[in-house]
């Protein structure tokens, strides 16, 4: 397996940059608007990923990870959802996180799998983080005879810290102020996208790809969003509570953070309970483990390729 460590990265811009300009780009028309996705295809690859991002992600956030998996002869589609990214926002500040109901999230995961994903492939499975896991998750509940052969989350959101209110009274403040109409408006607290220091965030300790990460937001404002609404707050607590009851027939692999703030990790084991086909492995990092610091990266990363060959190997006979 090839990974691509940071003290490498300099140079492989360059390369990374290239494959991205490679891959194919287009727009889907979905019931929320225009829906930007990019895919790469080998020639005879190994096998398919759906990579479907979180909270505030875009694509081009991935660029790097598109590349490592081209170097390993593996396909890929992904996409931006609606109301963040390259696709169409949904309230009239571009800037608010918005969703009605979760499970508008998972028709657009479905559309980017009928229109584009099954057509292409038959051996494919979905790698999802945060946000992404919670809508894999909730995509593979509704459609337990998915083509799917399986789900790698990292980090998924499957119970979100709620600090300093209690998951209750977070959820009854956000149901009263969708009843009042406040359902477009920034959730308590919230406010529009701010780049903090590498020295107060939660989401890597890897200072070369937050670098990066914060670089490539300046350089493309409309990738920018901030703080999420009431109506996603509420949509996201309404989720992660069915998700706790959901039963998953598909194979399902973990990767948990302890240094995690902005997710629950304690909901990663009771799911891992819960699913007996579901592998759980924890490492010392901080929420986005794909972005980490390159030995707890690697890590992941391997967890990922033992898990797709696992569950892709009767597809690639190899």
């Amino acid at each position: 397996m090839i990974y691509s460590n940071s003290t490498e990265l300099p140079q492989n811009l360059a390369l990374i940059e290239q494959h991205w300009q490679h891959c194919s780009k287009g727009v889907l028309n979905s019931p929320f608007g225009d829906i930007f996705y990019t895919y790469y295809l080998p020639q005879t690859p190994r096998y398919t990923v759906v990579l479907v991002n979180g909270r505030v992600e875009c694509a081009h956030k991935y660029r790097e990870l598109l590349w490592e998996l081209a170097q390993n002869n593996i396909g890929v589609f992904t996409y931006d959802h609606p109301g963040q990214g390259m696709s169409s926002r949904l309230v009239e500040n571009p800037q608010i996180g918005h969703i009605q109901c979760f499970s508008q999230f998972s028709q657009v995961l479905n559309l980017v799998i009928e229109k584009l994903a099954n057509p292409a492939t038959q051996n494919w499975l979905f790698m999802a983080h945060s946000m992404g896991g919670a809508i894999v998750c909730d995509y593979l509940s509704r459609f337990p005879n998915s083509a799917a052969k399986g789900a790698f989350l990292c980090a998924p959101m499957l119970e979100i810290n709620t600090s300093p209110y209690p998951f209750w009274l977070a959820s009854n403040i956000a149901k009263l102020a969708c009843f009042l109409g406040r359902d477009k408006h920034y959730a308590i607290g919230q406010q529009g996208y701010q780049t903090k220091p590498f020295t107060e965030n939660e989401l890597t300790q890897c200072e070369y790809r937050y670098d990066l990460f914060r670089k490539l937001y300046d350089q493309h404002p409309q990738l920018q969003l901030g703080g999420v609404s009431f109506g996603w707050l509420n949509a996201a607590l309404t989720l992660t509570k069915k998700l706790g009851k959901d039963t998953i027939k598909h194979p399902v692999s973990i990767a948990s953070a302890n240094q995690d703030t902005i997710v629950k990790a304690c909901a990663h084991h009771l799911f891992a309970q819960r699913h007996p086909r579901c592998a759980l492995k924890t490492y010392n990092g901080k929420h986005e483990l794909l972005c980490e610091s390159d030995p707890i990266r690697n890590a992941v990363l391997t967890q990922f390729y033992d898990f797709a060959d696992s569950v892709t190997l009767s597809e690639t006979g190899s």
